[in-house]
């Protein structure tokens, strides 16, 4: 477990000594910024509107600014995560440093998992960011914490599935160019395959609409934790480092 952090932390340290961490962190800031102030702009200004009606609707901050925002912090993560993936096997592999790695008392286990762990500690950190909008709206609202909660674990397992895809892409080429095309194309797959649900028959159509990331993170939004969202997730991330193994194994016997 030592090697494993020690990994990870070699791993974090790389991030922040190149400009990738604070871009990829600023620029998630930025966007998810953006998105807070347009959700909560629309939910004072409709509030104002109910206030002068009697008996309208109640105004839920839970469904009407935090679930959108998370569900619009889920798409920025399609083009930001493989910019965290992108260099932990193809800069490895274009500097050479990759047979020192290989050749390291080492197992892949130890160096997979390191450099998983180091990306999502990375990953931590940029929602971490984010808290400080969430915690503006407990300290001025009244919002129930459970979905807020979820919704966040909901949005680590979504991020851990993509980072394990983008090191399996990432230890294909020495390129991190098409390391970062490669993630975000498998991604954007995963992403978009349930909108061919409606072309296919009812088997088709259920496997589809499974198969798609977004449809198991509604419920995270709503403060549910169904365990078959936690098993597709954690499937989906063992089995892309499991093939990371498979291909770090190879590239151990070639070289």
């Amino acid at each position: 477990m030592s090697n494993v952090l020690a990994i990870a932390q070699k791993e974090l340290k790389g991030y922040f000594a190149s400009p990738i961490a604070y871009v990829v962190i600023g620029l998630f800031a930025l966007v998810f910024g953006f998105f807070y102030y347009i959700g909560v702009a629309y939910f004072i200004e409709q509030s104002m509107r109910m206030m002068g009606m009697q008996g309208g609707p109640t105004q839920n901050v839970n469904e009407q600014v935090i679930r959108p925002l998370i569900l619009n912090a889920s798409v920025i993560l399609l083009f930001v995560l493989p910019m965290i993936t992108m260099r932990t096997y193809s800069e490895e592999k274009r500097s050479g440093t990759i047979e020192l790695l290989l050749t390291s008392p080492l197992t892949d286990f130890q160096i997979i998992m390191g450099k998983f762990l180091g990306a999502m500690a990375l990953y931590a950190a940029m929602l971490a960011v984010t808290l400080v909008h969430i915690a503006v709206l407990f300290a001025l609202g009244n919002p129930e914490w459970k979905p807020v909660a979820t919704s966040y674990l909901g949005l680590l397992l979504m991020g851990g599935t993509f980072i394990a895809i983008g090191l399996l892409i990432s230890s294909f080429t020495k390129n991190q160019i098409v390391a970062v095309m490669g993630t975000f194309a498998v991604v954007l797959l995963g992403w978009i395959i349930n909108w061919a649900s409606t072309l296919a028959g009812p088997t088709g159509r259920e496997i589809l609409d499974y198969l798609g990331m977004t449809n198991h993170l509604e419920d995270f939004t709503r403060g549910i934790i169904d365990t078959k969202h936690v098993i597709y997730y954690v499937s989906l991330i063992t089995f892309a480092l499991f093939l990371t193994a498979r291909s770090v194994d190879s590239e151990r016997w070639r070289g």
